[in-house]
């Protein structure tokens, strides 16, 4: 029987997206490149635990649950979380950013200064620009600033952004316009904390770096993955945790993160057999994803 794998998630490096497994092996990922797998027979999807240690019950989990843990230990990673707005005591600067999906797809949020754009990669934003940066409360206020005035949220669901990746504008200048908008209104408000330092109107685009340019609409998206299932296809982009594949029956989207819990096995010449939620268009209006 062959080894069995663990993934523990979708990392963006310099060089584009990589695989990580438990053990600290990587997998690049190139466009192009076939992407296949399967979930080992009989196997069963058990929580992935919480900040670094191990689910003490081993418990099983959802196959549709994006987070793979158990009540207790989603309870307990979001109990020291900048995300969750549990912890203010962070000594590390942070970054506010403007983040675009798409068309009428804005989002304010923050993140640590040291992690450059990697927060952004991970959401899949299109493009980007900084707003400031400084001390974590004073870019939470900032944050809740924005949200209030000028109406902009702080995500936006993942079912929203796969929508319409396949229809962005393709000029780079077209797609930073409502950033570039955002941030001039931004930065003309009153109440910014003192301790923020404002940063000029800088869109990062990543369109090239996802592989975006000319992606054919999806078909589709992995539901959930099952024992037995198999996932196969070529890569023909990224964005954020999801791989869009070609296979026989179109271009279908993979969550990776519906891959963390699962043992995981290499497979060669197998078609994708794990189930799949198809997107509907009907009478040229789109209906749900596409």
């Amino acid at each position: 029987m062959a080894q069995a794998w663990k993934c523990s998630g979708l990392r963006w490096s310099a060089d584009g997206p990589v695989l990580a497994w438990d053990g600290g092996r990587r997998s690049a990922l190139t466009w192009g490149k076939r992407v296949a797998f399967g979930v080992a027979e009989g196997g069963v999807r058990t929580c992935v635990g919480a900040r670094g240690h191990a689910c003490p019950t081993g418990a099983a989990v959802s196959g549709r649950s994006t987070g793979a843990r158990c009540e207790e230990c989603a309870r307990l990673d979001r109990a020291h979380s900048v995300a969750a707005d549990t912890i203010a005591d962070d000594p590390r600067p942070y970054h506010v950013y403007l983040a675009w999906f798409g068309p009428g797809m804005v989002k304010v949020g923050i993140t640590a200064e040291e992690r450059g754009s990697a927060r952004l990669l991970e959401q899949g934003a299109v493009c980007f620009s900084w707003l400031g940066v400084g001390p974590l409360m004073a870019a939470r206020r900032t944050e809740e600033l924005l949200r209030a005035a000028l109406g902009v949220p702080d995500r936006i669901p993942y079912v929203e952004k796969r929508a319409v990746r396949a229809v962005l504008p393709e000029a780079a200048a077209d797609r930073a316009v409502e950033v570039a908008e955002l941030h001039a209104r931004a930065v003309a408000l009153g109440g910014w904390p003192e301790s923020l330092v404002r940063e000029p109107l800088k869109v990062v685009d990543h369109v090239g770096v996802f592989g975006l340019a000319g992606l054919p609409p999806a078909v589709g998206e992995v539901g959930e993955l099952v024992a037995g299932g198999v996932v196969s296809g070529e890569l023909v982009a990224a964005a954020g945790p999801d791989l869009h594949l070609a296979t026989g029956g179109g271009v279908v989207v993979l969550d990776t993160r519906l891959m963390s819990g699962w043992g995981l096995v290499p497979v060669e010449g197998a078609e994708l057999t794990v189930p799949v939620r198809e997107f509907k268009e009907e009478a040229g209006v789109q209906d749900g994803l596409f």
